[in-house]
């Protein structure tokens, strides 16, 4: 008989494998790589993802990482920007490929302007002119619209970046600074490509290994993919198969930790677009209904989420005005028991001291509903 696997099983597994149960003492380099990357299209906000994930953790560990070429940040997963390593850029920017793909030719802004058009020679030319130097968008739209006239430059621009490997290169991304969207090639930025291409098979393990157990659907909401049901299935006899408690069948690697339900959670400030937010097709191990009845797929910005015992119970802000900064907590459904209000407000602040050191006072808010 299959075993069931109840809803805490799999959020205290899911918190365990994304370093969210306890802080690890993985290097930055490490954990990125366990991970498999972490969504990155704002500059900073990822950082307080690793924060939340790592003991000790120094954001300018990790900018001078990324001016060092041993980060970075590029279109992978699902087309949207991801912090990875170098090895992991190489291995898994061919895999989603087609996810690009998709993107670029059902895109109802970019699809229409660049039907018909000849996309190796574009290709060429976005290499020939990204590869000398980085370029923003503007700057590589105004040179490939004098070679393409009559076609939109944005289209263009929007081609390249879903047809080539390209990073956006620092100081866009550093903790503390910044820059325009620039970009280069990953052959230009990172030297010859000497990496061999994942299968698969190989990134649906590494899959399973950072956000498991899952169900197909899981995975391909992960990656953009789709018709990964076969490839499953022929890793098959590989993999632990388990029943969620509507009976989906899940997957899980046979050595991987899936902890006791009853595991204490300590409270966690994710970021805006966190990957253990986004990476499920059923978020119900992480989500609760009060937060789907926020509004968020809506609303705009992309809200900070607060977990407290694994699971969201709220959003939160930062705010500064004259060296006072305050992080307000904004509860869904109801009041904090005095512990947790307590570990929340002490998380709170250490959060405070990490984001903003250097100011003067350093405020927590709770706002209970009602």
């Amino acid at each position: 008989m299959t075993q069931v696997l109840g809803l805490r099983a799999l959020n205290r597994a899911t918190l365990d494998r994304q370093l969210l149960l306890r802080r690890s003492e993985l290097s930055v380099t490490e954990a990125v790589q366990r991970l498999v990357g972490l969504q990155a299209q704002t500059p900073h906000t990822w950082y307080v993802g690793l924060w939340s994930r790592l003991s000790g953790f120094v954001p300018e560990r990790a900018a001078e990482l990324l001016t060092g070429r041993e980060l970075v940040r590029m279109a992978l997963m699902r087309s949207t920007i991801h912090l990875v390593t170098p090895g992991d850029a190489r291995a898994l920017r061919p895999l989603v490929q087609p996810v690009l793909d998709r993107d670029l030719y059902r895109n109802h802004t970019h699809g229409k302007p660049i039907a018909g058009i000849d996309m190796a020679k574009l290709i060429a030319d976005g290499v020939e002119l990204l590869s000398p130097k980085p370029l923003t968008n503007k700057e590589i739209g105004a040179l490939l619209g004098g070679r393409w006239p009559g076609r939109a430059p944005a289209s263009l621009v929007y081609a390249i970046r879903n047809q080539v490997a390209l990073v956006q290169v620092p100081p866009r991304g550093v903790w503390g600074l910044g820059g325009p969207i620039a970009h280069t090639t990953a052959d230009a930025w990172l030297g010859p490509d000497r990496t061999t291409a994942a299968s698969l098979e190989q990134l649906i393990s590494r899959y399973l290994a950072a956000f498991g157990p899952a169900s197909v659907q899981d995975m391909q909401v992960w990656s953009g993919l789709t018709r990964l049901r076969e490839v499953v299935d022929r890793i098959r006899p590989d993999l632990m198969t388990f029943q969620d408690q509507h009976g989906r069948e899940l997957f899980d690697l046979p050595d991987a930790v899936r902890p006791d339900p009853d595991t204490p959670a300590p409270p966690r400030f994710l970021y805006d677009f966190d990957n253990v937010l986004l990476s499920h097709a059923d978020r119900t191990r992480v989500i609760t209904d009060e937060h789907g009845r926020q509004g968020y797929r809506t609303r705009r910005p992309a809200p900070q989420i607060l977990l407290v015992d694994g699971f969201t119970a709220g959003d939160w802000t930062i705010d500064r005005d004259n060296g006072s900064v305050t992080l307000t907590i904004r509860l869904f459904d109801r009041p904090f028991t005095t512990s947790d209000a307590a570990a929340v407000t002490d998380e709170a602040y250490a959060l405070l001291a990490f984001t903003d050191p250097g100011a003067t006072v350093h405020k927590v808010v709770i706002d209970s509903p009602g």
